[in-house]
């Protein structure tokens, strides 16, 4: 992993994969009197500061929890406006999103959401699939036991199952180790997001709602990884 010297003379890590869980969204529309709507609406705008930080922040790859395969369970009215706003925040950001060097990459069974959304994906994933600054993962339809079981199974269809083959057919598989995960609102759990890949990951957990995440936060969490002492079961 990357390290800089402290001012001490001390390697500190720095982070290289960095995921969120994006929670607050209703909350911070309930606080205002406004619908839940309103709070995913401004949460898109607090992707796109964080999407435009992480490249300027020497990331490599940024994953973020849009839709669990457990959202289906929400309100039709809710899941319909989420799938609005994903599908205006593709064709809006796309052309930023391809000329700032970031390349889209979906974790998570995506071609079961709506046709002309998954047609929308592919020719974003095509698009941006030579790009290099950064690459943006944004988990849909993804829960981090399904796809532990896929990737059991198809490393058993291949051979032996060891914790490396199973690793080889994550959807992450292409990433950098995850360093850093943090979640927004105050809530500490993972909600079936990256487990594998958090074994070892540093975690920050904020009272912050997503809507008010701002790149300055992010710093801020990075500059708390980088003050961790990361030991990966040693002493």
């Amino acid at each position: 992993m990357p390290q800089v010297r402290d001012a001490g003379g001390d390697a500190a890590p720095v982070a290289r994969h960095v995921a969120i869980i994006m929670d607050g969204n209703g909350r911070w529309a309930k606080k205002r009197f406004m619908p839940r709507v309103f709070g995913h609406k401004r949460g898109v705008e607090a992707v796109r500061a964080a999407v435009r930080a992480a490249g300027d922040l020497g990331l490599e790859a940024l994953t973020l929890y849009a839709f669990s395969s457990e959202n289906w369970k929400r309100p039709a009215e809710e899941i319909s406006d989420l799938m609005g706003l994903l599908r205006t925040f593709i064709r809006s950001d796309i052309d930023e999103i391809d000329r700032n060097g970031v390349r889209l990459k979906i974790i998570g069974d995506y071609r079961a959401l709506a046709p002309d959304l998954v047609e929308l994906i592919d020719a974003a994933l095509a698009r941006t699939a030579g790009n290099t600054r950064l690459t943006l993962a944004i988990a849909l339809n993804y829960g981090s036991q399904q796809e532990i079981a896929r990737a059991a199974a198809r490393a058993a269809a291949k051979g032996e199952i060891t914790p490396e083959t199973i690793a080889a057919e994550l959807d992450t598989a292409d990433l950098p180790p995850l360093d850093l995960l943090i979640r927004t609102s105050g809530e500490v759990r993972l909600s079936n997001f990256l487990l594998w890949q958090a074994a070892y990951a540093e975690m920050v957990f904020t009272p912050v709602l997503w809507p008010d995440f701002t790149p300055e936060h992010l710093r801020e969490a990075l500059d708390q990884f980088a003050e961790r002492e990361r030991r990966f079961g040693g002493r």
